[in-house]
Protein backbone atom coordinates (compact mmCIF):
# COMPACT_ATOMS: atom_id res chain seq x y z
CA UNK A 1 0.00 0.00 0.00
CA UNK A 2 1.31 3.50 -0.31
CA UNK A 3 0.41 6.41 2.05
CA UNK A 4 -0.95 9.18 -0.33
CA UNK A 5 1.42 8.95 -3.28
CA UNK A 6 4.53 8.65 -0.91
CA UNK A 7 6.63 5.40 -0.83
CA UNK A 8 6.69 2.89 -3.78
CA UNK A 9 3.31 1.85 -5.39
CA UNK A 10 1.24 -0.81 -4.11
CA UNK A 11 1.59 -4.06 -6.27
CA UNK A 12 4.17 -5.90 -7.78
CA UNK A 13 6.01 -4.26 -10.42
CA UNK A 14 5.88 -5.57 -14.03
CA UNK A 15 7.61 -3.56 -16.39
CA UNK A 16 9.11 -0.17 -17.19
CA UNK A 17 7.68 2.81 -19.59
CA UNK A 18 9.14 2.36 -22.86
CA UNK A 19 11.28 5.03 -24.95
CA UNK A 20 10.52 3.72 -27.94
CA UNK A 21 6.56 4.60 -28.13
CA UNK A 22 5.30 7.85 -27.69
CA UNK A 23 3.92 8.42 -24.04
CA UNK A 24 1.64 11.00 -23.53
CA UNK A 25 -0.72 11.63 -20.82
CA UNK A 26 -4.08 9.84 -22.17
CA UNK A 27 -2.06 7.20 -22.85
CA UNK A 28 1.47 5.23 -22.71
CA UNK A 29 2.99 1.77 -23.47
CA UNK A 30 5.37 -0.63 -21.21
CA UNK A 31 7.52 -3.12 -21.43
CA UNK A 32 7.25 -6.34 -19.36
CA UNK A 33 10.25 -7.27 -17.23
CA UNK A 34 11.21 -11.23 -18.42
CA UNK A 35 8.86 -13.68 -16.76
CA UNK A 36 5.99 -11.16 -16.07
CA UNK A 37 2.82 -11.19 -17.50
CA UNK A 38 -0.28 -8.50 -17.85
CA UNK A 39 -3.80 -9.30 -19.33
CA UNK A 40 -6.21 -6.73 -20.68
CA UNK A 41 -8.09 -5.07 -18.37
CA UNK A 42 -5.38 -5.13 -15.72
CA UNK A 43 -4.68 -1.75 -13.37
CA UNK A 44 -1.78 -0.61 -13.96
CA UNK A 45 0.41 2.51 -12.17
CA UNK A 46 3.36 4.60 -12.72
CA UNK A 47 4.64 7.74 -10.99
CA UNK A 48 6.29 11.18 -11.57
CA UNK A 49 7.96 13.38 -9.89
CA UNK A 50 6.90 17.05 -10.64
CA UNK A 51 8.17 20.09 -9.64
CA UNK A 52 5.85 22.37 -7.80
CA UNK A 53 3.90 19.55 -7.49
CA UNK A 54 5.33 16.51 -6.24
CA UNK A 55 4.70 12.79 -6.96
CA UNK A 56 2.41 12.70 -9.92
CA UNK A 57 0.21 9.17 -9.91
CA UNK A 58 -0.88 8.24 -13.35
CA UNK A 59 -2.53 5.01 -13.85
CA UNK A 60 -4.96 2.97 -16.52
CA UNK A 61 -5.92 0.09 -17.90
CA UNK A 62 -4.29 -2.86 -20.39
CA UNK A 63 -6.10 -2.11 -23.80
CA UNK A 64 -3.26 -3.77 -26.03
CA UNK A 65 -0.81 -6.09 -25.42
CA UNK A 66 1.73 -7.45 -27.99
CA UNK A 67 4.78 -10.30 -27.80
CA UNK A 68 7.58 -10.02 -30.31
CA UNK A 69 10.90 -11.06 -31.49
CA UNK A 70 13.07 -7.82 -31.41
CA UNK A 71 15.88 -8.61 -33.78
CA UNK A 72 14.08 -10.49 -36.38
CA UNK A 73 13.86 -8.87 -40.02
CA UNK A 74 11.86 -11.17 -41.65
CA UNK A 75 9.12 -13.66 -40.80
CA UNK A 76 10.69 -16.88 -41.77
CA UNK A 77 13.61 -15.60 -38.59
CA UNK A 78 11.38 -17.52 -36.39
CA UNK A 79 12.70 -20.70 -37.55
CA UNK A 80 16.50 -19.83 -37.02
CA UNK A 81 15.91 -18.17 -33.76
CA UNK A 82 14.07 -20.83 -32.28
CA UNK A 83 17.73 -23.00 -33.51
CA UNK A 84 19.42 -20.45 -31.94
CA UNK A 85 21.31 -19.40 -35.42
CA UNK A 86 19.95 -15.69 -35.30
CA UNK A 87 20.11 -13.43 -31.98
CA UNK A 88 16.90 -12.40 -30.89
CA UNK A 89 14.93 -11.58 -27.35
CA UNK A 90 11.14 -11.96 -26.90
CA UNK A 91 9.68 -8.56 -25.90
CA UNK A 92 6.33 -8.19 -24.36
CA UNK A 93 4.72 -5.09 -24.43
CA UNK A 94 1.05 -3.43 -23.51
CA UNK A 95 -0.69 0.05 -24.00
CA UNK A 96 -2.17 1.31 -21.07
CA UNK A 97 -5.20 3.56 -21.56
CA UNK A 98 -5.41 6.38 -18.86
CA UNK A 99 -7.81 6.28 -16.09
CA UNK A 100 -6.75 8.84 -13.98
CA UNK A 101 -4.16 11.59 -13.46
CA UNK A 102 -3.88 12.55 -9.47
CA UNK A 103 -3.36 15.14 -8.64
CA UNK A 104 -4.77 16.95 -12.39
CA UNK A 105 -1.46 18.00 -13.76
CA UNK A 106 -1.72 16.40 -17.46
CA UNK A 107 2.03 15.18 -17.97
CA UNK A 108 3.22 11.70 -19.47
CA UNK A 109 4.88 9.34 -17.66
CA UNK A 110 8.92 9.43 -18.37
CA UNK A 111 10.82 6.27 -20.12
CA UNK A 112 11.55 4.13 -18.07
CA UNK A 113 9.36 4.67 -15.42
CA UNK A 114 8.65 1.45 -13.24
CA UNK A 115 5.21 -0.10 -13.99
CA UNK A 116 3.18 -1.79 -11.28
CA UNK A 117 0.30 -4.13 -11.14
CA UNK A 118 -2.11 -1.84 -9.21
CA UNK A 119 -3.60 -3.31 -6.11
CA UNK A 120 -5.24 -1.66 -2.97
CA UNK A 121 -5.68 1.76 -2.98
CA UNK A 122 -3.80 2.26 -6.23
CA UNK A 123 -6.38 0.50 -8.07
CA UNK A 124 -9.10 2.09 -6.36
CA UNK A 125 -7.67 5.46 -7.20
CA UNK A 126 -7.25 4.31 -10.78
CA UNK A 127 -10.73 2.86 -11.18
CA UNK A 128 -12.49 6.09 -9.09
CA UNK A 129 -13.41 3.33 -6.65
CA UNK A 130 -12.14 5.53 -3.60
CA UNK A 131 -14.61 8.17 -4.73
CA UNK A 132 -17.57 6.07 -4.56
CA UNK A 133 -19.45 7.10 -1.86
CA UNK A 134 -21.82 4.50 -2.89
CA UNK A 135 -20.41 1.16 -4.19
CA UNK A 136 -22.87 -1.56 -5.64
CA UNK A 137 -20.45 -4.83 -6.68
CA UNK A 138 -21.18 -5.41 -10.40
CA UNK A 139 -18.66 -8.44 -10.47
CA UNK A 140 -14.95 -9.36 -10.33
CA UNK A 141 -12.19 -7.82 -12.42
CA UNK A 142 -9.83 -9.73 -14.21
CA UNK A 143 -7.97 -9.41 -11.56
CA UNK A 144 -9.70 -11.07 -9.18
CA UNK A 145 -10.58 -7.91 -7.42
CA UNK A 146 -14.46 -6.43 -6.76
CA UNK A 147 -15.58 -3.83 -9.68
CA UNK A 148 -18.14 -1.55 -8.17
CA UNK A 149 -20.70 0.41 -10.05
CA UNK A 150 -21.56 4.07 -8.52
CA UNK A 151 -25.16 4.24 -7.06
CA UNK A 152 -25.68 7.74 -7.47
CA UNK A 153 -25.41 7.08 -11.38
CA UNK A 154 -28.27 4.21 -10.89
CA UNK A 155 -30.79 5.55 -8.59
CA UNK A 156 -31.18 8.90 -9.90
CA UNK A 157 -29.01 11.40 -7.93
CA UNK A 158 -26.95 12.07 -10.91
CA UNK A 159 -28.12 9.20 -13.65
CA UNK A 160 -30.29 6.58 -13.63
CA UNK A 161 -31.19 3.83 -15.89
CA UNK A 162 -29.32 0.75 -16.97
CA UNK A 163 -29.17 -0.69 -20.73
CA UNK A 164 -28.20 -4.25 -21.31
CA UNK A 165 -27.10 -5.77 -24.78
CA UNK A 166 -25.73 -8.88 -26.13
CA UNK A 167 -26.70 -12.48 -27.98
CA UNK A 168 -29.87 -14.28 -26.53
CA UNK A 169 -29.04 -17.24 -25.14
CA UNK A 170 -25.09 -16.43 -24.29
CA UNK A 171 -24.98 -13.29 -23.01
CA UNK A 172 -26.72 -13.63 -20.00
CA UNK A 173 -28.44 -10.14 -20.33
CA UNK A 174 -31.41 -11.38 -17.94
CA UNK A 175 -28.55 -13.10 -15.39
CA UNK A 176 -26.90 -10.12 -15.31
CA UNK A 177 -30.00 -8.10 -14.86
CA UNK A 178 -31.34 -9.95 -11.48
CA UNK A 179 -27.45 -10.05 -10.07
CA UNK A 180 -27.56 -6.28 -10.61
CA UNK A 181 -30.93 -6.38 -8.57
CA UNK A 182 -29.70 -8.83 -5.94
CA UNK A 183 -26.05 -6.33 -5.46
CA UNK A 184 -28.64 -2.95 -4.85
CA UNK A 185 -30.77 -4.93 -2.49
CA UNK A 186 -27.81 -6.67 -0.26
CA UNK A 187 -24.77 -4.64 -0.94
CA UNK A 188 -26.46 -1.91 1.76
CA UNK A 189 -26.22 1.00 -0.68
CA UNK A 190 -29.68 1.43 0.27
CA UNK A 191 -29.75 1.61 4.06
CA UNK A 192 -33.13 1.77 5.88
CA UNK A 193 -34.99 2.39 1.70
CA UNK A 194 -34.04 -1.52 1.20
CA UNK A 195 -37.15 -2.89 3.22
CA UNK A 196 -39.18 -0.12 0.78
CA UNK A 197 -37.31 -0.68 -2.18
CA UNK A 198 -39.46 -2.40 -5.13
CA UNK A 199 -38.26 -4.37 -8.40
CA UNK A 200 -40.93 -4.99 -11.08
CA UNK A 201 -39.57 -7.64 -13.13
CA UNK A 202 -41.34 -8.68 -16.64
CA UNK A 203 -40.19 -12.46 -17.58
CA UNK A 204 -40.86 -13.34 -21.29
CA UNK A 205 -39.07 -16.42 -21.49
CA UNK A 206 -39.98 -19.16 -20.38
CA UNK A 207 -40.87 -19.94 -16.38
CA UNK A 208 -36.82 -19.38 -15.40
CA UNK A 209 -37.43 -16.41 -13.54
CA UNK A 210 -40.29 -17.53 -11.03
CA UNK A 211 -38.11 -19.08 -8.76
CA UNK A 212 -35.72 -16.65 -7.54
CA UNK A 213 -36.57 -16.88 -3.98
CA UNK A 214 -35.56 -20.34 -4.26
CA UNK A 215 -31.74 -21.76 -3.60
CA UNK A 216 -29.83 -22.42 -6.51
CA UNK A 217 -28.95 -26.61 -6.05
CA UNK A 218 -25.73 -25.60 -8.85
CA UNK A 219 -23.93 -23.21 -6.59
CA UNK A 220 -20.71 -24.90 -5.67
CA UNK A 221 -17.98 -23.47 -3.17
CA UNK A 222 -16.32 -21.31 -6.01
CA UNK A 223 -18.96 -19.31 -6.65
CA UNK A 224 -20.19 -19.30 -2.70
CA UNK A 225 -16.46 -17.61 -2.58
CA UNK A 226 -16.92 -14.97 -5.10
CA UNK A 227 -19.82 -13.62 -3.56
CA UNK A 228 -17.78 -13.26 -0.06
CA UNK A 229 -15.34 -11.59 -1.91
CA UNK A 230 -17.51 -8.96 -2.95
CA UNK A 231 -19.26 -8.91 0.26
CA UNK A 232 -22.61 -10.20 -0.46
CA UNK A 233 -24.17 -13.38 1.16
CA UNK A 234 -24.93 -16.46 -1.58
CA UNK A 235 -28.72 -16.62 -1.31
CA UNK A 236 -31.77 -16.25 -3.29
CA UNK A 237 -34.04 -13.22 -3.26
CA UNK A 238 -36.28 -13.37 -0.02
CA UNK A 239 -39.87 -11.45 -0.79
CA UNK A 240 -40.65 -12.44 -4.27
CA UNK A 241 -44.64 -12.56 -5.75
CA UNK A 242 -45.38 -14.00 -8.85
CA UNK A 243 -48.08 -13.15 -10.82
CA UNK A 244 -49.07 -14.91 -14.35
CA UNK A 245 -52.25 -14.97 -16.43
CA UNK A 246 -55.06 -17.28 -16.15
CA UNK A 247 -55.02 -20.13 -17.55
CA UNK A 248 -57.69 -19.76 -21.33
CA UNK A 249 -60.84 -20.97 -20.44
CA UNK A 250 -60.54 -21.58 -16.72
CA UNK A 251 -64.05 -20.32 -15.01
CA UNK A 252 -61.97 -20.21 -11.70
CA UNK A 253 -58.86 -17.80 -13.23
CA UNK A 254 -56.32 -20.58 -11.96
CA UNK A 255 -53.11 -19.31 -12.95
CA UNK A 256 -51.56 -20.24 -16.33
CA UNK A 257 -48.30 -22.07 -14.67
CA UNK A 258 -46.94 -25.46 -14.84
CA UNK A 259 -43.70 -25.67 -12.15
CA UNK A 260 -44.56 -23.26 -9.31
CA UNK A 261 -47.97 -23.04 -7.33
CA UNK A 262 -47.14 -21.21 -4.56
CA UNK A 263 -46.66 -17.15 -3.99
CA UNK A 264 -48.57 -17.06 -7.68
CA UNK A 265 -51.52 -15.49 -8.15
CA UNK A 266 -53.80 -14.54 -11.26
CA UNK A 267 -53.68 -11.28 -13.22
CA UNK A 268 -56.48 -9.61 -15.17
CA UNK A 269 -58.52 -6.60 -16.31
CA UNK A 270 -62.10 -6.77 -16.10
CA UNK A 271 -64.26 -5.61 -18.67
CA UNK A 272 -65.45 -2.58 -16.14
CA UNK A 273 -61.49 -1.72 -15.76
CA UNK A 274 -61.01 -2.03 -19.19
CA UNK A 275 -63.35 1.06 -20.12
CA UNK A 276 -63.30 3.16 -17.33
CA UNK A 277 -59.10 3.84 -17.52
CA UNK A 278 -59.85 3.55 -21.56
CA UNK A 279 -57.15 1.08 -22.25
CA UNK A 280 -58.45 -0.14 -25.65
CA UNK A 281 -55.22 2.27 -26.82
CA UNK A 282 -53.07 -0.41 -25.78
CA UNK A 283 -54.59 -3.12 -27.87
CA UNK A 284 -53.24 -1.17 -30.24
CA UNK A 285 -49.64 -1.17 -29.31
CA UNK A 286 -47.65 -2.07 -32.46
CA UNK A 287 -45.88 0.83 -33.93
CA UNK A 288 -48.06 0.49 -37.14
CA UNK A 289 -50.85 0.93 -35.17
CA UNK A 290 -49.80 4.69 -34.74
CA UNK A 291 -49.15 5.08 -38.87
CA UNK A 292 -52.61 3.83 -40.17
CA UNK A 293 -55.16 6.38 -40.52
CA UNK A 294 -57.69 4.22 -37.93
CA UNK A 295 -55.66 5.61 -35.50
CA UNK A 296 -57.77 8.84 -34.74
CA UNK A 297 -60.82 6.24 -33.75
CA UNK A 298 -59.02 4.08 -31.15
CA UNK A 299 -59.46 7.20 -29.03
CA UNK A 300 -62.83 7.99 -29.80
CA UNK A 301 -64.20 4.71 -29.37
CA UNK A 302 -62.31 4.58 -25.99
CA UNK A 303 -63.88 7.79 -24.55
CA UNK A 304 -67.63 6.17 -25.69
CA UNK A 305 -66.71 2.94 -23.57
CA UNK A 306 -65.99 4.90 -21.01
CA UNK A 307 -68.26 7.66 -21.42
CA UNK A 308 -71.17 4.59 -21.75
CA UNK A 309 -70.34 1.46 -20.04
CA UNK A 310 -72.09 0.68 -16.83
CA UNK A 311 -70.95 -1.74 -13.99
CA UNK A 312 -73.28 -5.07 -14.47
CA UNK A 313 -72.79 -6.62 -11.14
CA UNK A 314 -69.59 -7.14 -9.13
CA UNK A 315 -68.04 -9.52 -11.77
CA UNK A 316 -66.69 -6.82 -13.85
CA UNK A 317 -69.04 -7.60 -16.53
CA UNK A 318 -70.18 -3.91 -18.06
CA UNK A 319 -73.35 -2.83 -19.82
CA UNK A 320 -73.09 -0.98 -23.08
CA UNK A 321 -76.28 1.03 -24.63
CA UNK A 322 -78.54 -1.73 -22.77
CA UNK A 323 -76.29 -4.60 -23.71
CA UNK A 324 -74.67 -7.11 -21.31
CA UNK A 325 -71.16 -7.50 -21.94
CA UNK A 326 -69.13 -10.73 -20.07
CA UNK A 327 -66.30 -11.22 -21.99
CA UNK A 328 -64.00 -9.29 -24.27
CA UNK A 329 -65.27 -11.23 -27.59
CA UNK A 330 -68.88 -9.94 -26.65
CA UNK A 331 -67.67 -6.32 -25.80
CA UNK A 332 -65.73 -6.80 -29.94
CA UNK A 333 -69.15 -7.91 -31.07
CA UNK A 334 -70.62 -4.93 -29.58
CA UNK A 335 -68.46 -2.21 -31.19
CA UNK A 336 -68.72 -3.99 -34.44
CA UNK A 337 -72.35 -3.44 -34.57
CA UNK A 338 -72.58 -0.11 -33.17
CA UNK A 339 -69.54 0.99 -36.27
CA UNK A 340 -71.23 -1.12 -38.90
CA UNK A 341 -74.73 0.54 -38.16
CA UNK A 342 -74.82 3.72 -39.93
CA UNK A 343 -77.16 5.11 -37.30
CA UNK A 344 -75.18 4.79 -34.57
CA UNK A 345 -71.29 5.11 -35.98
CA UNK A 346 -71.15 9.27 -35.98
CA UNK A 347 -72.09 9.12 -32.31
CA UNK A 348 -69.11 6.49 -31.35
CA UNK A 349 -66.39 7.70 -34.35
CA UNK A 350 -67.34 11.02 -33.01
CA UNK A 351 -66.14 12.44 -36.83
CA UNK A 352 -67.36 11.73 -40.40
CA UNK A 353 -64.93 7.97 -40.58
CA UNK A 354 -64.83 6.60 -44.04
CA UNK A 355 -66.29 3.22 -44.19
CA UNK A 356 -62.55 1.55 -45.23
CA UNK A 357 -60.74 3.10 -42.27
CA UNK A 358 -63.49 1.35 -39.65
CA UNK A 359 -63.64 -1.65 -41.49
CA UNK A 360 -59.42 -1.45 -41.26
CA UNK A 361 -60.46 -0.87 -37.67
CA UNK A 362 -62.46 -3.60 -36.98
CA UNK A 363 -60.07 -5.95 -38.05
CA UNK A 364 -57.40 -4.80 -36.19
CA UNK A 365 -59.67 -5.06 -33.07
CA UNK A 366 -60.89 -8.62 -33.81
CA UNK A 367 -57.27 -10.11 -34.37
CA UNK A 368 -56.87 -9.25 -30.77
CA UNK A 369 -59.54 -11.16 -29.12
CA UNK A 370 -57.50 -14.68 -29.02
CA UNK A 371 -54.81 -12.49 -27.64
CA UNK A 372 -56.50 -10.76 -25.06
CA UNK A 373 -59.75 -12.53 -24.23
CA UNK A 374 -58.03 -14.68 -21.24
CA UNK A 375 -56.66 -11.52 -19.42
CA UNK A 376 -59.94 -8.77 -19.84
CA UNK A 377 -62.45 -10.67 -18.10
CA UNK A 378 -66.23 -9.85 -16.58
CA UNK A 379 -66.85 -14.19 -16.25
CA UNK A 380 -64.95 -14.73 -13.21
CA UNK A 381 -66.05 -14.65 -9.77
CA UNK A 382 -66.54 -11.54 -8.00
CA UNK A 383 -64.16 -10.18 -5.24
CA UNK A 384 -61.15 -12.07 -6.36
CA UNK A 385 -57.88 -10.26 -6.18
CA UNK A 386 -56.68 -9.96 -10.04
CA UNK A 387 -54.69 -6.63 -10.12
CA UNK A 388 -50.79 -6.23 -10.59
CA UNK A 389 -49.14 -4.67 -7.85
CA UNK A 390 -45.29 -4.18 -6.20
CA UNK A 391 -46.43 -3.67 -2.71
CA UNK A 392 -46.82 -7.23 -1.54
CA UNK A 393 -42.90 -8.46 -1.96
CA UNK A 394 -39.60 -6.64 -2.52
CA UNK A 395 -39.51 -8.63 -5.92
CA UNK A 396 -42.68 -8.92 -8.31
CA UNK A 397 -42.44 -10.87 -11.04
CA UNK A 398 -45.29 -10.34 -14.33
CA UNK A 399 -44.61 -14.16 -15.96
CA UNK A 400 -45.91 -13.32 -19.85
CA UNK A 401 -44.35 -16.38 -21.59
CA UNK A 402 -47.79 -17.75 -22.01
CA UNK A 403 -49.45 -15.21 -23.69
CA UNK A 404 -49.27 -14.06 -27.42
CA UNK A 405 -46.93 -10.94 -28.69
CA UNK A 406 -49.79 -8.66 -28.71
CA UNK A 407 -51.09 -9.20 -24.78
CA UNK A 408 -47.36 -9.04 -23.68
CA UNK A 409 -47.58 -5.88 -25.06
CA UNK A 410 -51.01 -4.84 -23.60
CA UNK A 411 -50.10 -5.62 -20.23
CA UNK A 412 -46.31 -4.37 -20.45
CA UNK A 413 -47.94 -0.93 -21.64
CA UNK A 414 -50.81 -1.17 -18.86
CA UNK A 415 -48.97 -2.41 -15.69
CA UNK A 416 -45.95 0.23 -16.34
CA UNK A 417 -48.52 3.32 -17.11
CA UNK A 418 -50.13 2.75 -13.33
CA UNK A 419 -46.89 2.17 -11.80
CA UNK A 420 -45.97 5.39 -13.21
CA UNK A 421 -49.23 7.33 -12.48
CA UNK A 422 -48.44 6.31 -9.18
CA UNK A 423 -45.09 7.31 -8.69
CA UNK A 424 -46.04 10.29 -9.96
CA UNK A 425 -48.93 10.84 -7.32
CA UNK A 426 -46.84 9.85 -4.79
CA UNK A 427 -44.78 13.12 -5.51
CA UNK A 428 -41.55 11.29 -3.91
CA UNK A 429 -38.71 9.69 -5.87
CA UNK A 430 -38.43 7.56 -3.04
CA UNK A 431 -38.84 4.48 -2.32
CA UNK A 432 -37.14 3.49 -5.79
CA UNK A 433 -39.40 1.27 -8.43
CA UNK A 434 -36.81 -0.97 -10.24
CA UNK A 435 -38.58 -2.10 -13.47
CA UNK A 436 -36.40 -5.50 -15.59
CA UNK A 437 -37.73 -5.47 -19.02
CA UNK A 438 -36.37 -7.94 -21.55
CA UNK A 439 -36.62 -7.44 -25.30
CA UNK A 440 -36.66 -3.77 -25.08
CA UNK A 441 -35.82 -3.35 -29.10
CA UNK A 442 -39.54 -4.79 -29.09
CA UNK A 443 -41.59 -2.40 -26.68
CA UNK A 444 -39.47 0.91 -27.85
CA UNK A 445 -38.38 0.35 -31.17
CA UNK A 446 -36.45 2.91 -33.31
CA UNK A 447 -38.71 3.70 -35.98
CA UNK A 448 -42.72 4.65 -35.23
CA UNK A 449 -44.29 5.31 -32.35
CA UNK A 450 -46.59 2.98 -29.67
CA UNK A 451 -48.01 4.02 -26.62
CA UNK A 452 -46.03 1.61 -25.03
CA UNK A 453 -42.88 3.22 -26.48
CA UNK A 454 -44.22 6.61 -24.89
CA UNK A 455 -44.54 5.14 -21.69
CA UNK A 456 -40.36 3.74 -21.88
CA UNK A 457 -39.97 7.35 -23.46
CA UNK A 458 -41.66 9.05 -20.42
CA UNK A 459 -39.69 6.25 -17.77
CA UNK A 460 -36.42 7.00 -19.59
CA UNK A 461 -36.22 10.76 -19.36
CA UNK A 462 -38.14 11.57 -16.25
CA UNK A 463 -37.68 8.31 -14.18
CA UNK A 464 -34.77 9.57 -12.58
CA UNK A 465 -36.48 12.13 -11.04
CA UNK A 466 -39.70 10.23 -9.99
CA UNK A 467 -37.37 7.08 -8.55
CA UNK A 468 -38.45 4.84 -11.70
CA UNK A 469 -35.40 3.20 -12.86
CA UNK A 470 -35.42 0.90 -16.23
CA UNK A 471 -33.26 -2.01 -16.47
CA UNK A 472 -33.97 -3.05 -20.17
CA UNK A 473 -32.57 -5.69 -21.97
CA UNK A 474 -32.12 -6.28 -25.75
CA UNK A 475 -30.07 -7.82 -28.63
CA UNK A 476 -29.51 -5.07 -30.40
CA UNK A 477 -29.31 -1.35 -28.89
CA UNK A 478 -29.32 0.22 -32.39
CA UNK A 479 -33.08 -1.27 -32.72
CA UNK A 480 -33.81 0.45 -29.56
CA UNK A 481 -34.85 4.36 -29.68
CA UNK A 482 -32.15 6.03 -29.43
CA UNK A 483 -33.41 8.68 -26.59
CA UNK A 484 -33.93 5.48 -24.18
CA UNK A 485 -30.17 4.73 -24.53
CA UNK A 486 -29.15 8.15 -24.62
CA UNK A 487 -30.94 8.55 -20.95
CA UNK A 488 -28.73 5.59 -19.97
CA UNK A 489 -26.08 6.48 -17.45
CA UNK A 490 -24.74 2.96 -16.92
CA UNK A 491 -24.17 0.58 -20.07
CA UNK A 492 -23.31 -3.25 -20.03
CA UNK A 493 -22.35 -5.47 -23.39
CA UNK A 494 -22.16 -9.50 -23.14
CA UNK A 495 -21.23 -11.39 -25.81
CA UNK A 496 -22.12 -9.15 -29.29
CA UNK A 497 -22.85 -10.80 -32.62
CA UNK A 498 -19.62 -9.22 -35.12
CA UNK A 499 -21.96 -7.28 -36.94
CA UNK A 500 -23.47 -5.24 -34.26
CA UNK A 501 -20.43 -4.59 -32.52
CA UNK A 502 -19.86 -2.47 -35.31
CA UNK A 503 -22.53 0.16 -34.76
CA UNK A 504 -22.45 3.71 -33.78
CA UNK A 505 -24.46 2.54 -30.46
CA UNK A 506 -21.24 0.28 -29.19
CA UNK A 507 -18.96 3.98 -29.57
CA UNK A 508 -18.02 3.63 -26.00
CA UNK A 509 -16.10 0.04 -26.04
CA UNK A 510 -12.57 0.33 -27.13
CA UNK A 511 -11.57 -1.42 -30.20
CA UNK A 512 -9.89 -4.23 -28.58
CA UNK A 513 -12.99 -4.20 -26.03
CA UNK A 514 -15.41 -4.46 -28.87
CA UNK A 515 -13.43 -7.60 -30.94
CA UNK A 516 -13.67 -9.14 -27.28
CA UNK A 517 -17.04 -9.33 -26.88
CA UNK A 518 -17.63 -11.66 -30.11
CA UNK A 519 -15.92 -14.37 -28.42
CA UNK A 520 -17.07 -12.98 -24.52
CA UNK A 521 -18.17 -16.45 -22.67
CA UNK A 522 -21.46 -16.43 -20.25
CA UNK A 523 -21.08 -13.99 -17.08
CA UNK A 524 -18.64 -11.43 -18.73
CA UNK A 525 -19.59 -8.66 -19.41
CA UNK A 526 -18.52 -5.36 -20.43
CA UNK A 527 -19.81 -1.85 -18.37
CA UNK A 528 -19.00 1.45 -18.70
CA UNK A 529 -20.29 4.25 -16.11
CA UNK A 530 -19.73 7.94 -16.60
CA UNK A 531 -16.82 8.57 -13.63
CA UNK A 532 -14.73 5.77 -15.79
CA UNK A 533 -13.20 6.55 -18.91
CA UNK A 534 -12.57 3.23 -20.35
CA UNK A 535 -15.28 -0.11 -20.51
CA UNK A 536 -14.29 -2.53 -17.30
CA UNK A 537 -14.37 -6.00 -18.26
CA UNK A 538 -16.55 -8.13 -15.16
CA UNK A 539 -17.30 -11.67 -14.53
CA UNK A 540 -20.29 -11.58 -12.00
CA UNK A 541 -20.89 -15.09 -9.88
CA UNK A 542 -22.64 -17.70 -11.07
CA UNK A 543 -26.59 -17.12 -9.55
CA UNK A 544 -27.13 -18.41 -6.32
CA UNK A 545 -30.91 -18.40 -6.83
CA UNK A 546 -32.82 -20.97 -9.24
CA UNK A 547 -32.83 -19.58 -12.80
CA UNK A 548 -34.91 -22.65 -14.25
CA UNK A 549 -37.23 -24.89 -12.28
CA UNK A 550 -34.57 -27.80 -12.75
CA UNK A 551 -32.45 -25.74 -10.52
CA UNK A 552 -34.79 -25.46 -7.43
CA UNK A 553 -34.13 -26.27 -4.02
CA UNK A 554 -35.15 -25.42 -0.97
CA UNK A 555 -38.12 -23.37 -0.71
CA UNK A 556 -38.88 -20.42 1.12
CA UNK A 557 -40.49 -20.42 4.76
CA UNK A 558 -44.24 -19.67 4.08
CA UNK A 559 -45.57 -16.58 4.31
CA UNK A 560 -49.08 -14.75 3.34
CA UNK A 561 -48.01 -14.19 -0.15
CA UNK A 562 -46.92 -18.16 -0.40
CA UNK A 563 -50.84 -18.83 -0.48
CA UNK A 564 -51.81 -21.70 -3.34
CA UNK A 565 -53.84 -20.56 -5.37
CA UNK A 566 -55.30 -23.81 -6.62
CA UNK A 567 -56.70 -24.46 -2.83
CA UNK A 568 -60.78 -25.01 -2.66
CA UNK A 569 -60.95 -25.21 -6.19
CA UNK A 570 -62.81 -28.22 -7.53
CA UNK A 571 -61.23 -30.36 -9.95
CA UNK A 572 -62.18 -33.88 -11.64
CA UNK A 573 -59.51 -36.56 -11.00
CA UNK A 574 -59.16 -37.03 -14.63
CA UNK A 575 -57.68 -33.82 -14.63
CA UNK A 576 -54.64 -33.31 -13.08
CA UNK A 577 -52.52 -30.46 -13.16
CA UNK A 578 -49.00 -31.00 -14.45
CA UNK A 579 -47.22 -29.93 -11.51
Amino acid sequence: MTDGFSGAPAGEAVGRVLGTQSASPLSFWIGLEPGKVVQLDEVVVTRREVPGHGPVLVAGVVTHVEARHEGAAYDSDVFLISEGSLPAAVVEVAEVRVTRVEPEVFVPPLPGAPAFRAKGADRDQALYFDVMERRVPMGLGRDGEPAFLNFDFLDGTRGAHVSISGVSGVATKTSFATFLLYSVFNSGVLGPEAANTKALIFSVKGEDLLFLDHANTRVDDTARAAYATLGLPAQPFRSVHVFAPPRPGDVHGVPHVTARTQGVSSFYWTLAEFCDAELLRYVFADADDEKAQYSLLIGQIAARLKTLAEPLGDSGAVKVDDVECRTYPQLVDLIDERLADESSRAAWTGFPASLGTVNAFLRRLRSSIRSLTPIVRGDLPAGRPHSIGVSDAQVTIVDLHNLPERAQRFVVGVVLRGEFARKELSGSARPLLFVVLDELNKYAPRDGDSPIKEILLDVAERGRSLGVILIGAQQTASEVERRIVANCAVRIAGRLDPAEATRSEYGWLTGTARDRATIAKPGTMFAVQPEIPVPLAVNFPFPAWATRPSEAGTAPATTRLDRDPFAGLPAPEDDIPPF
